[in-house]
């Protein structure tokens, strides 16, 4: 790697904004020192934009409250002050020194210093412990820079010591591998593969996080990092399983495990192209790949032929996925989303593509899935079964493709048709149906999912005057 960075005199230039140069400005002005810190530095040497600009200081936390008009006091007890610049906040922390560590997490107490070395020992990797000051220059005692030319991850001082400090840098040096598409340096990882069991003092919330951060990364498959220190042992156990379940079978070419990897980097690239689809839907996406065959290993089944079977993977894997997501603490709208992908990935939409050629025999089967799912499932749905092709052999691979095109076609004439897929979408709703006759309770929705039924299988059916006449039938039979 080729790090250009500008000069002046013998120190290093970097540009950073306005406002931060400001606050660091106000701080030298009066006597005190300022530097940013951290992941910022290192993002704008590798001519990456930070997302955020943290500050470390000599001045006390009070001392920093009294030089800035507006502040917060978001961790006043381990010294950091959020400085408000406009609708900008900075967050400004006290040089410390951390003391012992009870929970391999959190230190017991921290320590104030006026020594910025003493603040960058504590960190976790020599990357992420450079400070930048337009005056100084960038501060690298650990040789940050030196590593990001080398692609390299490496901890400040003794691995085993940052680890054991806090659990949840092992994942962060992972997921920074992964970012970054770096290494890790040996004895880093050596001393990751011995604190591996000290994960499980991190919470579910924390491990969540970095993971995200990971598998929305293009080096997501640094997972394998994960599985090769024992981390993922503590945290995503199945996945252990995944890569030791083979798939001897013509349609596969990697095992479960690194077939789910490579799912997950055809998703990146598919939904790169996507612009209608958000980080969230990216989010979603990312775990309905990691996990679309978490269940082979439960379902594995051999035929006389020697060759691997997988049936009911998708149901049941839905359910594993469930549990896994809710483990991490997920949110119900995406353990809701992963899971309805998860359970109908393997739908391949046969009747769509009949004798060589687009047919709408499919659409009925169509309007169904839709019903299961909802409408915005479908775009991730059908991303996700390409991704699913694309990480398997080229067996067949063409017709599958054209069989998924012909599915997507089907759903656009849906959608263009407007055909009911939902009781919503019925041309009579539970008030009219009261109005003939039937009175509130479960019968009105027991009418209305008869009728949508109908609708259903044909959609022509969807109007008034056809459906109140379905409605006085059912009355009749009552």
């Amino acid at each position: 790697m080729n790090l250009k960075i500008d000069k002046i005199g013998d120190s290093m230039q970097i540009k950073i904004p306005e406002k931060v140069a400001i606050l660091l400005k106000t701080l030298w002005e009066h006597g005190y020192e300022g530097y940013a810190v951290g992941g910022c530095v290192r993002d704008v040497v590798l001519r990456r934009e930070p997302k955020d600009w943290d500050i470390t200081t000599s001045a006390k936390p009070d001392q920093i409250k009294k030089l800035f008009r507006r502040t917060l006091d978001t961790g006043i007890k381990h010294g950091t002050v959020t400085v408000m610049m406009g609708r900008e906040g900075y967050e400004v922390t006290t040089y410390r020194m951390d003391g012992e560590y009870e929970d391999h997490r959190h230190p017991k107490q921290v320590q104030f210093t006026g020594d910025l070395i003493e603040d960058l020992k504590r960190r976790d990797f020599t990357i992420n412990a450079m400070a930048y000051d337009p005056k100084t220059g960038i501060v690298d005692e650990f040789d940050g820079i030196g590593d990001l030319g080398r692609k390299c991850i490496r901890c400040v001082g003794d691995p085993a010591e940052r680890f054991e400090e806090d659990a949840l840098r092992m994942l962060r040096g992972v997921r920074f591998a992964g970012q970054l598409q770096f290494t890790i340096e040996p004895k880093t990882l050596e001393a990751m593969r011995q604190k591996a069991p000290t994960l499980v003092n991190v919470s579910a919330e924390r491990i969540r996080t970095e993971l995200t951060k990971l598998l929305t990364s293009d080096g997501a498959d640094r997972l394998l990092l994960a599985w090769e220190t024992g981390l993922t042992k503590v945290f995503l156990p199945e996945f252990d399983d995944m890569l030791a379940t083979t798939q001897n079978n013509p349609h596969h070419c990697f095992d479960v495990g690194h077939h789910s990897l490579e799912t997950i980097r055809q998703v990146h690239e598919l939904w790169k192209k996507e612009s209608g689809l958000g980080e969230k839907q990216h989010i979603m996406l990312v775990y309905a790949a990691l996990l679309h065959d978490v269940a082979k290993p439960d379902c594995k089944s051999v035929d006389s032929d020697g060759i691997d079977h997988f049936y009911g993977h998708n149901r049941l894997g839905a359910k594993k996925a469930k549990k896994i997501l809710q483990r991490l603490k997920f949110d119900n709208d995406t353990i809701s989303m992963v899971t309805k992908l998860i359970g109908e990935h393997d739908c391949r939409h046969e009747n769509c593509w009949v004798d060589g050629q687009y047919s709408n025999q499919g659409a009925k089967a169509m309007r169904r899935l839709v019903n299961r799912i909802g409408k915005e499932a479908m775009p991730l749905l059908f991303l996700l079964q390409r991704a699913d092709l694309l990480a398997q052999s080229d067996y067949t691979r063409e017709e599958k493709l054209a069989k998924l095109s012909a599915g997507e076609r089907c759903y656009r004439e849906i959608l263009e048709a407007e055909d009911p897929v939902s009781i919503r979408d019925l041309a009579i709703g539970g008030a009219e149906i009261m109005k003939l006759g039937v009175p509130a309770g479960p019968k009105i929705g027991e009418i209305l999912n008869h009728l949508l039924e109908m609708v259903l299988e044909d959609p022509e059916k969807n109007c008034t005057e056809t459906l109140v006449q379905e409605v006085k039938e059912q009355i009749k039979k009552v």
